[in-house]
């Protein structure tokens, strides 16, 4: 049982979102090993078809399999919103998402609900259900914002540019008079600073990252998996550009990461003209 509860907890998402729920595994759980993938070469996944986000967590759960996870966190709201069910069929690991614990959040806070997520997630409706599953008084809005994440990747959070639009997307909701705003993406957290200056103060911010630790907790926990040892340096892997995602996701872990470049080509998943 040790042997098992030594081994790493993966995490994916297409870029620096994820950190977020690195952080709070850092906070809640600081005796586990991670493995962060971040599938930089192909993000944002916002605007990907849900064919093309299927395809592409497969790969990474394939990677992660080899890298001898024993539990999966999906630190990406657009794949748990599309993919989370159909990958649990076809992987035999704990993978836990977003979604549910983040509605589950918003539904103790709040009756009036907003959403901002990418335009995926929002056109999945999954908050919006998984809300009313859970509190079917509640009144949901979604709002789709495709220029959040490239921002956000490209550091650009204190530019001019960014609030214009953070203003625009969030107006709808602030006429809606909601009492709940939820990140229904991981990126978005590190425009805290700029949202709370435009949303009316009273409104509630819910981080699904927050639950979803929690979640990851209990789970552990329920399958004697949770580690008691000392862990090993987090393990940064991207398909995309290192030292970027070194650059940029220094700012939120507070050092500089060492991060490798990994090649997610897995032949028995891909589509090959013969």
């Amino acid at each position: 049982m040790s042997a098992s509860s030594n081994r790493p907890i993966g995490i994916f998402d297409s870029g620096v979102g994820g950190v977020t729920v690195l952080k709070q595994l850092y906070r809640q759980l600081p005796n586990e090993s991670i493995v962060y993938f971040a599938d930089t070469a192909r993000l944002p996944y916002g605007t990907r078809s849900p064919e093309e986000i299927l395809q592409f967590v497969r790969e990474i759960m394939v990677w992660l399999e080899q890298q001898n996870v024993k539990m999966v966190l999906m630190a990406c709201n657009t794949s748990s919103a599309l993919t989370l069910d159909i990958v649990r069929s076809e992987f035999n690991l704990p993978i836990l998402g977003l979604i549910f614990p983040g509605a589950k959040a918003a539904a103790q806070k709040g009756r009036r609900i907003g959403v901002i997520s990418t335009p995926a997630t929002a056109k999945s409706n999954a908050y919006l259900n998984a809300i009313a599953e859970i509190e079917p008084s509640a009144q949901v809005w979604q709002i789709g914002c495709p220029e959040f994440v490239p921002l956000i990747e490209q550091n650009r959070i204190y530019d001019p540019h960014t609030r214009k639009v953070v203003t625009e997307y969030l107006s709808p909701l602030i006429e809606n008079q909601i009492d709940t705003l939820i990140y229904g993406c991981t990126h978005y957290p590190h425009l805290e600073p700029i949202i709370k200056e435009i949303l009316p103060s009273g409104v509630n911010l819910i981080d699904p990252a927050k639950s979803l630790v929690q979640s990851t907790e209990q789970e552990l926990e329920l399958m004697g998996l949770k580690n008691h040892t000392n862990p090993v340096a987090t393990r940064f892997c991207v398909s995309g550009m290192p030292d970027q995602f070194a650059r940029i996701s220094q700012r939120w872990l507070g050092y500089p990461p060492k991060v490798e470049k990994v090649n997610l080509a897995v032949p028995s998943l891909l589509t090959v003209d013969s």
